[in-house]
């Protein structure tokens, strides 16, 4: 088994990527797609090539044979749920932070979160991309905190954008006075959500994907095809951590890590 990561997160990296996985010989593939829409042809003459699976990020249209994963949509409502129950009625003028703006998974999210908001006085005022460059990723938020001061809430859609989100209200000496709710567990997230100065996180249990996406691809080459439900998806449920569950998740999390060692 080899993991491999692109040195840019773009589809024409990705697929380039895979181009050389398929000349060295791999026996099946499983991605995280950044650009859906753009990748199709390029994941189809893969498939022709290897059993071809999604995970974290789909793509739907192409000839992959199943995607294990998350229900972005489904993370979306929880985190807009924790938002709402948050801000207490509060009025609320929100702005998220993203990797990939045309990302199904940061589409999908960004729309569940619209959707469990709406009606309750919060508005995801907009959403700002930084195509997984981490310093943009901290000067986005730098510059909302001084060009908007009217926001009063913070979504970070992808992992390493609610650590930046932690690092700009700290210099700003906002922590704890913008309400935050962030996704998946980066240790600086966990830090935040035990403190209080996060609302809480969303988490998706990417070790099942892992542990489950390679047993179903090494059934899938034995010729096993029973892992492969009719419509081809596989959802993991995604968690809320809030400051009552954050240290018994951690230490979960620890003790699967460890096991992998």
């Amino acid at each position: 088994m080899q993991f491999r990561y692109p040195a840019q997160g773009t589809a024409a990296a990705q697929n380039s990527l895979m181009d050389d996985l398929v000349t060295s010989g791999v026996a099946a593939i499983m991605i995280s797609s950044s650009d859906p829409k753009n990748s199709i042809d390029a994941f189809n003459r893969i498939a022709a090539q290897v059993p071809l699976f999604t995970t974290d990020s789909d793509a739907p249209d192409s000839k992959r044979i199943a995607y294990l994963g998350s229900s972005n949509t489904d993370a979306g409502v929880q985190a807009g749920e924790e938002m709402v129950k948050a801000m207490a009625g509060k009025p609320g003028k929100c702005m998220g932070f993203v990797g990939f703006l045309g990302a199904d998974n940061a589409r999908e999210r960004i729309a569940g979160f619209k959707k469990a908001i709406a009606g309750k006085g919060i508005e995801l005022v907009d959403v700002r991309g930084d195509d997984v460059d981490f310093t943009k990723a901290r000067t986005n938020v730098d510059d909302v905190l001084v060009a908007k001061p009217e926001i009063n809430c913070m979504v970070g859609f992808y992992s390493y954008n609610p650590p930046k989100i932690y690092e700009a209200l700290q210099v700003a000496g906002k922590l704890g006075k913008i309400t935050v709710v962030a996704f998946d567990e980066d240790p600086v997230t966990l830090g935040a959500v035990k403190q209080g100065a996060f609302a809480a996180t969303v988490v998706q249990q990417p070790f099942e994907w892992g542990y489950q996406g390679m047993k179903l691809m090494a059934k899938y080459l034995e010729g096993d095809k029973s892992g492969v439900p009719k419509d081809k998806l596989i959802i993991v449920p995604t968690k809320v951590i809030s400051k009552a569950n954050v240290e018994a998740f951690e230490a979960d999390l620890k003790a699967k890590l460890a096991s992998a060692r």
